[in-house]
């Protein structure tokens, strides 16, 4: 019989583990990030509520919270708490019992994050698991394997503290820092985090030592150099533990992160790493990310972040074809044109002869007359007067221009700003009305007009930030440069679960910006890879979207065609846009709790117009579409879960309904691009026992033939 003295000490630990197992799911938002990149906007409103695709930043990351099973939200708020509060307490998270249990705002005299999760742990209000994440997050990602991972580390092992979720880019992706390279040390079997750095490090260089220890004690390991940070961390109350014990460490990763990791022989605590590969997951940290992550909800990459989705209440879009968003009350000159990839919101005018394209306009605007706005951002309540010509800026609520003004790419313009008529505002301009009260901290007062900068009349001056600083990253001295785009990968963030995007040959091989990007091309072949990115991006959403609503084969069809001749797109643009969106319906219906034969059926069946309009080889010997589809569908199918059954069910379906011919499936087995890489080989293997019946049935009809020639000729 053990001690009696055991006995209670039993009790309490199966009373803490009760009570830890029903602790509720909790979040911290960091409404401020105590960052100056979105200055001058931020001088007079908080980060978290500058209008992405017309919606408040936190909007993206409670509707992402929501989706996680967070039961209780803290916002932790630097500059701007009654803001913040005012449009938390008219949204509809309030009361909190909309989506959350509890949904409270703190705030205190903190001026880093490391402060501000100091004064978290003072405050002892997080019990059990938490995620930390950013106010600038836009994500559908699922998290919950990330939390189950997380969750059975910590049962096995509690200096398991920390879960980072990331998610994997190309090497030369937009979105990745330019400045400074973040560099991850992971082990591949435990996905344990080793080491981390940033390139170059504090003393300029680009090399960094591993502890010798890694080397000895890791069997295998990775340097990755191609991981996007989300801005997401699965946390323990033994991180904020953490930042208390060390009063120097003030950035999450560079000091944090990487002193704990550094240290670990002294700690003792474990960082593990969670990469996603499906789903859409992005921070808003820069003005760079703010325009793609723009594009890829209004292009619907980041589906069902659309801006027809409605997420406001107040908000009633609706799509027309090209990805076109206008909500009611839209007053349109009848010789105006809007062109694709574009948002109009409820009260604009937009007046003759005007052209609009690849923009975002809020509500309550006035565009005049002879107006040309391209790759703009609009707030609420702008007015842009008479023949002005606006590309690749962000122009803020409640400015205006005057007549025959030029705005150039890369130029900021904050809130009531005033510019004159005919005036130019350079790419490298950042002009507001506001300055700080340095005797009262970020109050802010309107500030002397500088008519050089904004004409005669104007209001406002160029704004100077000296207290612009590294962070996190280098952050480039002029706001062009954010813009400059010319060297970056083509591939949205979304589309990294695609599977797709990454494929895109025109992009690829002209290795720059798509065309959706703060960047003026002006060559035949800049426009023709741009036109080709544009096909890419909006055939395979458009007809991704349709199969979702059931649409009939006819109607997608009309408006891929009208896609393709607006574009020019190849017969093999159009193959690959089928088979992405086909492989993502199929995986999705699968996900849903169909079967792989019931779900390759809805799709593949249902929509067999679609297959047999991209192929037009069928009277012929040589059947170069029909391997190229084959070929566009192992790949699409490569990574994906059950990819080798899907594609072995696929290939069947196709062959049933002569989409595909036996002639046509043989020729893709044979061709060699089929068995390039060891994963190729792998996903085509069940496969097999489709060739071998094909082959058999050859045979056998063969041989039928002899017989009946030699019965014949007896």
């Amino acid at each position: 019989m053990p001690p009696k003295g055991k006995r209670p000490q039993a009790a309490d630990k199966g009373k803490r583990g009760e009570e830890e197992r029903e602790s509720p799911l909790q979040a911290v938002i960091l409404a401020d990030p105590f960052e100056t990149r979105f200055r001058p906007f931020t001088l007079e409103k908080p980060r978290c509520l500058l209008p992405l695709a017309n919606i408040p930043l936190i909007e993206y990351t409670f509707e992402f919270l929501q989706n996680a099973g967070v039961e209780e939200v803290f916002v932790y708020c630097g500059a701007h708490k009654d803001q913040v509060e005012d449009y938390i307490k008219a949204s509809k998270w309030n009361p909190p019992s909309y989506a959350f249990s509890k949904l409270e705002l703190l705030q205190s005299t903190s001026n880093s994050i490391g402060d501000a999760m100091r004064d978290l742990d003072s405050r002892g209000i997080l019990v059990g698991d938490f995620l930390l994440v950013y106010g600038d997050v836009v994500s559908m990602a699922p998290l919950a394997p990330a939390l189950a991972e997380h969750r059975a580390r910590r049962a096995k092992d509690k200096d398991a503290i920390m879960t980072m979720v990331l998610r994997e880019a190309g090497a030369r992706h937009r979105t990745l820092a330019q400045d400074v390279k973040p560099i991850f040390i992971i082990e591949p079997s435990t996905d344990r985090c080793l080491h981390f750095e940033q390139m170059p490090n504090p003393a300029g260089t680009h090399h960094y030592s591993i502890d010798p220890d890694i080397l000895s004690n890791f069997a295998e390991f990775e340097q990755r150099a191609d991981l996007i940070d989300c801005g997401i961390d699965i946390c323990t109350p033994d991180v904020l533990a953490l930042w208390s014990d060390n009063f120097d460490f003030q950035a999450p990763r560079k000091h944090f992160l990487h002193s704990v990791l550094k240290d670990y022989e002294l700690n003792g605590k474990k960082i593990y790493t969670h990469i996603l590969t499906n789903g859409y997951a992005a921070r808003v940290r820069n003005l760079k990310a703010y325009d793609s992550v723009s594009k890829d909800i209004v292009s619907r990459w980041a589906y069902p972040l659309c801006p027809d989705t409605n997420l406001l209440p107040s908000q009633n879009y609706r799509r027309q074809g090209d990805n076109i968003y206008k909500e009611d009350s839209v007053t349109l000159a009848r010789d105006c044109i809007i062109k694709p990839r574009t948002v109009i919101g409820r009260g604009t005018e937009v007046g003759e002869r005007s052209v609009i394209s690849n923009s975002v306009i809020g509500r309550h605007c006035q565009i005049g007359r002879d107006v040309t706005i391209s790759g703009t951002y609009i707030w609420d309540n702008s007015i842009i007067g008479d023949g002005c010509t606006v590309r690749e800026c962000i122009i803020a609520s409640d400015a205006s221009l005057g007549e025959r003004c030029k705005v150039e790419p890369g130029a900021l313009i904050s809130y009531g700003v005033k510019i004159a008529d005919d005036m130019t505002i350079r790419g490298d301009h950042r002009i507001t009305k506001a300055r700080r009260k340095r005797d009262v901290g970020e109050e802010v007062e309107e500030g002397e007009s500088n008519p050089a900068v904004v004409g005669k009349g104007g209001k406002g001056f160029e704004f100077y930030d000296e207290d612009e600083e590294d962070e996190e990253e280098m952050v480039q001295g002029l706001v062009s440069n954010f813009y400059n785009l010319h060297n970056l990968s083509a591939e949205s963030i979304s589309t990294l679960g695609l599977g797709s995007e990454d494929e895109y040959e025109a992009a690829r091989n002209q290795g720059r910006a798509a065309a959706d990007s703060f960047v003026s091309i002006g060559s035949q072949d800049s426009c023709a890879s741009q036109h080709a990115a544009n096909f890419d991006h909006d055939a395979t959403a458009s007809i991704y979207d349709s199969l979702v609503e059931s649409h009939e084969s006819a109607n997608i069809q009309l408006e891929l065609t009208a896609l393709r001749m607006s574009t020019n797109a190849s017969d093999h643009q159009v193959r690959r846009a089928i088979v992405v969106a086909f492989a993502k319906r199929t995986t999705q219906l699968i996900k849903s709790g169909s079967s792989i034969r019931d779900a390759v059926a809805q799709v593949f069946g249902h929509y067999k117009d679609l297959v047999d309009r991209s192929i037009f080889d069928k009277a012929q010997a040589n059947k170069v579409d029909q391997v190229d589809f084959m070929l566009l569908l192992q790949n699409e199918l490569l990574h994906r879960e059950s990819g080798d059954v899907i594609l072995l069910t696929a290939a069947t379906k196709l062959i049933e309904l002569d989409s595909i011919q036996e002639e046509g499936m043989q020729q893709w087995w044979e061709d060699e691009r089929s068995t390039e890489t060891e994963e190729l080989r792998r996903v085509r293997e069940r496969t097999r026992q489709l060739i071998d019946y094909l082959n058999e049935s050859s045979e056998e009809e063969s041989s039928e033939e002899d017989s009946s020639d030699d019965e014949e000729s007896e």
